[in-house]
């Protein structure tokens, strides 16, 4: 008989159970108010374009803020020459590491080449070979070249620009900018109908109400609450924090993905702790890590060595690091040439350079940091949650296809994807507009103050390989920042609240899981569990998580046919909006 699996985690700290904020001044009506304005809102927003609807975008800063425009290496695709989805689906089931749903999966590989195709056609323009055709780079994980990337290493840049533009082109999407979310606007029976902002709107703050038929979360992820990380300032998980708090499905949280390769200099971090990525494509071209000595780190530790997926290689560094007492490691490109280094990587060299590095005769100093969260509001691949009138897309998702660990590329693929058959969904059946119920939940935030504490400490106590004794003390350090107020309602104490609630759903399933899999790596358990091939879902009630284990997930080797019970969206062409309207 299999051993029994725990259904709760009891020690998990309080989170607050509503944001406090003044009163509402002000209430608008939308069709889709969509909430974030990276890959995956503004995918979206453009899809709905054209439909007749009143679609509304809000952003927390400005447009383009997010994390979108610092992706480096590129877009997944599996139509060059010698490729098919069946090999990209092969290697993205492998690096996640027997976790990922083979059926999202599928619907990634296959509608992938389309989603690239409606990049193109709203303005992204892709590197090319001398003949025009897409130029394809390989990087960790993948058995076959198929980035597509852009500007040599701008390619989130890019898409984010050529996206914008295409926003403003269409003329029917409202854009409002500095628009905080707040919380989830929720009827009677628990149906999501809309948001409470907070707007900025050039002299003062103005709390509102936005309600809308659909409301999508397009809110990117969480890095920001490690102190390490990748992600801009903008990365503090508002979104995912509302919809735990709206009571949402929330699965994989523990797997945050570590960057191997993060710019280890800190005078070039910036006040929020974001780090400029080196990326993987620069070791798909044949850069390698050693140490101090030159020693090269990956030999003989994956049968891909450099190019093993990214865990696996974030797991080895912090090995070596922890064996020789140091804090970082080192790439070697300068076997790549200062032609190849200046064509392919521009933005990587000027980081570099301006932190007094130059990779064409130097090693670059790197460390693993917070990048990509594999985990978050559980949906299905057309953005549906557990919520009605909830959905999501992008980084905020977790809709199983990066399963315990993403695939390099994968995720602006994802969301593009996810959007497209998003919006497809949206112009065909939408919910209708329905009244907000009282909202009656305690009110509350937690001090501003404490921030650096807490993300400091999830450095140290949750990063790379994560030990139970510290995961309990972290715990306890989480339980004692509960109690603090915050002294104003004001943004940052907003964020430090949001970053509270998905730090105690992150070490609570960090304990959960006992074994090491995927970017969730346990000092104490060095492999991983067939009987925990499963995901931890959490729901947050009442200010307490709820932690279960979900059914097991199928063997991803067998990569079974698509579930009937997914709807099978064509969209194969963008040649018209009537092109996605027949649909689920």
């Amino acid at each position: 008989m299999s051993p029994a699996l725990p259904r709760r985690v009891e020690s998990a700290p309080r989170v607050v159970e509503r944001l406090a904020c003044g009163p509402v001044e002000f209430v608008t009506t939308a069709d889709v108010l969509v909430v974030g304005t990276g890959v995956g809102g503004l995918s979206l927003a453009t899809t709905l374009s054209g439909h007749g609807l009143h679609v509304e975008v809000v952003t927390k800063e400005h447009l383009g803020d997010g994390s979108t425009r610092w992706a480096q290496g590129g877009v997944a695709t599996a139509d060059a020459p010698g490729d098919d989805p069946e090999h990209h689906l092969v290697d993205t089931l492998v690096a996640g590491a027997g976790l990922c749903d083979a059926d999202a999966v599928r619907i990634l590989v296959e509608e992938g080449p389309a989603a690239v195709r409606y990049l193109i056609e709203h303005g992204t323009d892709f590197d090319r070979t001398p003949d025009g055709t897409l130029s394809y780079t390989l990087e960790g994980g993948h058995s076959r070249p198929r980035i597509v990337h852009a500007g040599g290493d701008a390619t989130g840049l890019e898409i984010q620009t050529s996206l914008e533009s295409a926003t403003s082109a269409a003329g029917d999407i409202h854009v409002f900018e500095r628009t905080f979310l707040l919380d989830l606007l929720q009827a009677s029976d628990g149906a999501v109908v809309g948001a409470r902002v907070s707007r900025w709107t050039g002299e003062r703050a103005e709390i509102g109400e936005i309600r809308a038929r659909a409301t999508v979360l397009a809110t990117g992820g969480f890095g920001q609450v490690f102190a390490k990380t990748s992600n801009p300032a903008v990365a503090t998980g508002d979104g995912l924090a509302a919809a735990i708090r709206a009571g949402a499905e929330v699965a994989d949280i523990e797997f945050v993905q570590f960057h191997p390769t993060v710019l280890a200099i800190p005078s070039v971090a910036d006040a929020a702790g974001r780090a400029p990525l080196v990326s993987e494509a620069v070791r798909g071209e044949g850069a390698v890590l050693i140490d101090a000595d030159g020693v090269r780190v990956m030999a003989g530790k994956h049968p891909r060595e450099d190019l093993a997926p990214r865990d696996v290689v974030a797991a080895t560094m912090a090995a070596r690091m922890a064996e020789l007492g140091v804090d970082h490691l080192y790439l070697d490109a300068r076997g790549l040439g200062e032609q190849t280094l200046l064509r392919r990587f521009p933005t990587i060299v000027a980081s570099c350079r301006e932190a007094g590095v130059d990779p064409v005769t130097m090693p670059i100093p790197v460390a693993p940091a917070a990048h990509y969260a594999c985990g978050g509001v559980r949906s299905d691949m057309t953005g549906r949650t557990s919520l009605r009138g909830l959905y999501v897309v992008g980084e905020v998702a977790c809709t199983g296809v990066h399963g315990a660990n993403r695939l390099a590329s994968n995720s602006l693929l994802e969301a593009t994807v996810v959007a497209r058959r998003l919006g497809a969904l949206l112009v065909a059946d939408l919910p209708p507009l329905r009244e907000p119920a009282s909202d009656t939940r305690p009110a509350r935030v937690l001090d501003p103050a404490r921030r650096a504490e807490l993300t400091q400490a999830m450095v140290r106590h949750a990063g790379v390989v994560r030990r139970p004794d510290e995961l309990a003390a972290l715990e306890a350090t989480l339980t004692e920042l509960a109690g603090s107020e915050g002294p104003e309602l004001r943004h940052a104490a907003w964020v430090m609240t949001n970053l509270h609630t998905i730090a105690v759903a992150l070490v609570a399933a960090a304990r959960l899981r006992e074994e090491s899999r995927g970017c969730h790596r346990r000092s104490d358990i060095d492999h991983p569990d067939d009987h925990l091939r499963r995901r931890i879902v959490t729901t947050g009630a009442q200010g307490e998580l709820a932690l279960a284990w979900s059914d097991p997930v199928t063997d991803p080797r067998t990569a079974p046919q698509p579930d009937p019970g997914i709807p099978s969206i064509d969209l194969t062409t963008t040649a018209s909006p009537e092109a996605t309207k027949e649909t689920p």
